[in-house]
């Protein structure tokens, strides 16, 4: 799993760290939050360890609520010494899915990522996806729109697996090369466009109502639209 983990005290950031690629996480350390908001917008993460109290202009809880109007659904775990019921509520309310107040043992902070892991593959993972009239059998790779059966081929599946998982948000082209192509650098849109487009044809061209919908400038969204 891909954890960004933004937080400006050295030996916290350190210990965070050190503990989770223990863990087996791909660990990404960041300092500031003019840093964490960038990277946080731009990258797909699997889950976020944000500290409230943060450098370069933008403290934890506008990092969420970021995350949240670009909506993305990413796990996200504050981590502050501002440890109140004020400050939780605060932090909850922001957008965060959990509140861990320092001091901490690493021990906890690796169970509530655990925990978040396991609710996130839940909500994201289940077998059989469905937006509308159109669903996706994960387990027998099997799409179909009402009683009408969709032959794709195995890229198209797992692209169409993405976007159903992430019903009703945007996601950019970069999301989609990490996550199907597995590609961690710029390609050009070039692959994406054209095989969102061979999708569509597919998925969307003789029925109602059309599901895949671009969004200039950003990516892609599944969903009906108003």
């Amino acid at each position: 799993m891909k954890c960004l983990v933004i937080e400006d005290e050295p030996e916290t950031l350190r210990y965070i760290c050190r503990g989770l690629t223990e863990a087996l996480y791909s660990v990404t350390p960041c300092d500031s939050g003019a840093e964490g908001l960038r990277r946080v917008a731009g990258e797909h993460w699997d889950v976020l360890i944000v500290d409230r109290l943060l450098p370069g202009g933008t403290d934890g809880l506008a990092i969420v609520r970021s995350l949240r109007d670009l909506g993305k659904a990413t796990p996200v775990l504050i981590v502050s010494a501002l440890g109140s019921t004020e400050d939780r509520v605060q932090g909850l309310r922001a957008g965060a899915d959990d509140y861990l107040s320092k001091p901490f043992v690493l021990a906890e902070l690796l169970a509530r990522i655990d925990a978040l892991s396991r609710r996130w593959q839940l909500q994201f993972h289940s077998p059989l996806l469905r937006v509308a009239n159109l669903s996706l059998d994960t387990l027998t790779l099997k799409a179909a729109r009402d009683a009408t059966i969709i032959d794709l081929q195995p890229r198209e599946l797992r692209l169409l697996s993405y976007l159903m998982r992430h019903q009703g948000h945007v996601v950019t082209r970069t999301m989609l090369l990490e996550a199907v192509w597995g590609c961690h650098f710029a390609t050009g849109n070039d692959v994406v466009d054209v095989q969102i487009s061979r999708l569509r044809r597919k998925v969307d061209r003789g029925f109602s109502p059309a599901l895949i919908h671009t969004v200039r400038g950003v990516g892609y969204l599944l969903g009906e639209r108003p």
